[in-house]
């Protein structure tokens, strides 16, 4: 049995230390990190045996661990979005994950949510307990090993260690797992292992590698068996230079000939095209080297002679025979409609690629939240023209990581009722989706109230211009919208007439506000017999509208619902179960 190098992501949420643990496990001296080191945004780093053997030895020996893999293939593509990104048949294109935790600042939104998705793929983690060093009063131990430095801390320091640390264990509690010091672990299958460390003084860090080479070795044999002489891929990113398409892919499975031709998915049908170049990543980021042949895991920059479009995070496969063409064309399409099925109705969701399609639909979905179109790359025209055409609640289109692009951008200033959210982290696109749905359903609700009469409490003031036919006097409105055509009564329900006209500064008005004090018009009313100075009037609602308006009075501002409690009291002196 052969078996590969085990594939690791690191995720996290922002600012918690996620590049910099990496660039800790790939660097073990100022000199490697240098310019032309890590500085090239390349998609993948591979650590040889030999390495691990260097930088984890002393950790590995005292374990008893002796490694069995070939090395490490870590995918480091920088942000949240490139984690989501990895996708392939079965689940994750990641063996196992690094989850990067600020031991300061504890379970964040986005943290939750790469718990949420770990969990749906099934994806194997530790926990980087990054940040130890920012604790106050911490001492680095000079072995550089945190399990060392845990114990041997002054008393007030441990016991601030272990409060963030136990205020964390109690976090992942509530989300299923049941973390413990990875030094403390007797069964790894119940446990969820914590390794404390700093990203920036590189405490910990040997523990981690040591503990990836356990892990793998222990539990992910099956799974890192290459299984396909033929290659098997996922592309992370794609470029286009007058018309080359050339694209940074994950070889997880087989090897991959510069002389083979690959078939590519995509969301129509599938893309065959011969290899023009072909270049695998050299060791611990030093950039790329051209080769003839590679062997899985690996990561490599390919050039095609197709002038398709290629979409990010799409499957790929070698295929030696025409007649495989139709086989692996239902393969694809399987692995992509299983994951990506719409709703009838719905908002609508862009994403950068295929994996983060998935990961935003599956978010979406957990919170019960219907879409009827997806879609990859950015949000063009025909997105807007479905767009417009939902209802008024589903006039949205989620962009992950994705924007508008310049020929749309015209025909959305168009369409103002459309909403489009955009954002490279997923938890604060659905955040904000949900904000500008409540926004938005109570906008409509609003509406459909302001159908009704509206709701309003009036001050007769000492200002009367006609007595009768129509009568014309001052009022002050106490709370509510004045609106004309509305029925008042006064606090004895007596009907007093309708309201004809509203004068602001000698101009008539369709309305008026709380507050304001304002000239009305009421025909048939003759001021001095059914008026006082001084007394108060209501808009006369029925008891329907009462209930409308009591259902939705959390739409209402307070002195409204204050008014519409008055009313009810007004009509029940004579009717006790009036809107009851």
């Amino acid at each position: 049995m052969k078996i590969r190098q085990p594939i690791i992501t690191v995720a996290g949420h922002v600012d918690h230390g996620k590049t910099s643990i990496l660039d800790k496990i790939r660097c073990s001296s100022v000199a490697e990190c240098e310019a032309g080191g890590i500085t090239q945004k390349i998609s993948s780093t591979i650590m040889p045996k030999e390495t691990i053997q260097q930088r984890a030895g002393n950790i590995l020996e005292k374990f008893k661990i002796p490694i069995e893999i070939p090395g490490f293939l870590f995918i480091d593509t920088p942000g949240h979005a490139a984690f989501t990104n990895l996708r392939k048949r079965g689940g994750s294109l990641a063996d196992i994950a690094i989850l990067v935790i600020d031991i300061n600042d504890g379970i964040k939104p986005q943290t939750a949510e790469v718990l949420q998705i770990l969990k749906a793929n099934k994806t194997p983690f530790i926990v980087a307990l990054n940040k130890i060093d920012n604790i106050s009063g911490w001492k680095t131990s000079q072995s550089l090993l945190s399990y060392e430095s845990v114990e041997h801390q002054a008393i007030n320091v441990k016991e601030n260690f272990d409060e963030k640390y136990y205020t964390i264990v109690g976090a992942l509690n509530t989300h299923g797992f049941n973390p413990e010091l990875y030094y403390k672990i007797e069964d790894f299958t119940k446990n969820l292992a914590i390794i404390p460390c700093s990203a920036k003084t590189g405490e910990g860090i040997s523990e981690l590698l040591a503990m990836l080479v356990a892990l793998s070795q222990k539990f992910l044999k099956q799974r890192i068996e290459l299984k396909n002489k033929d290659g098997k891929g996922v592309i992370i990113e794609t470029k286009k230079e007058k018309s080359i398409n050339y694209l940074d892919c994950i070889l997880y499975d087989g090897g991959l000939d510069i002389k083979d031709e690959i078939v590519i998915a995509s969301l129509d049908k599938p893309i065959l095209s011969r290899i023009r170049s072909l270049e695998q990543a050299k060791p611990l980021s030093k950039g790329y080297q051209s080769a003839k042949t590679v062997q899985a895991a690996a990561g490599i920059r390919i050039q095609i002679t197709s002038k398709e479009e290629i979409l990010p995070g799409m499957p790929f496969q070698v295929v030696k025979d025409q007649t495989q063409i139709e086989k692996i064309e239902k393969e694809f399409k399987k692995e992509i409609s299983e994951e990506i099925k719409t709703d009838k109705s719905g908002i609508i969701i862009k994403a950068e690629s295929l994996g983060s399609l998935e990961a935003l639909l599956f978010l979406l979905k957990q919170k019960q939240i219907k879409v009827i179109k997806v879609g990859i790359g950015d949000i063009n025209k025909k997105d807007l023209y479905q767009a417009n055409a939902s209802p008024e609640e589903d006039k949205v289109i989620l962009g992950f990581n994705v924007s508008l692009d310049e020929e749309s951008e015209e025909e959305a200033h168009k369409l103002k009722n459309i909403k489009i959210i955009s954002n490279p982290v997923v938890y604060k696109i659905i955040e904000d989706y949900e904000r500008w749905k409540q926004e938005k359903l109570q906008e409509i609700e609003r509406q459909k109230l302001g159908e009704l009469n509206s709701i309003f409490k009036l001050n007769v003031l000492d200002f009367v211009f006609r007595n009768s036919n129509p009568a014309i006097f001052g009022v002050k409105i106490e709370s509510g919208k004045l609106k004309p055509e509305t029925q008042v009564i006064n606090s004895s329900n007596e009907k007093i007439g309708r309201i004809k006209g509203i004068q602001e500064d000698k101009s008539s008005v369709k309305q008026a506000e709380s507050g304001k004090e304002v000239a009305i018009s009421i025909p048939g009313v003759n001021f001095e017999r059914q008026l006082k100075i001084g007394e108060n009037l209501y808009s006369d609602l029925s008891e329907s509208q009462f209930r409308k308006f009591k259902e939705h009075k959390y739409l209402l501002t307070r002195d409204e619902v204050k008014t519409l409690q008055e009313i009810s009291q007004i009509k029940r002196a004579q009717n006790i179960t009036w809107g009851v």
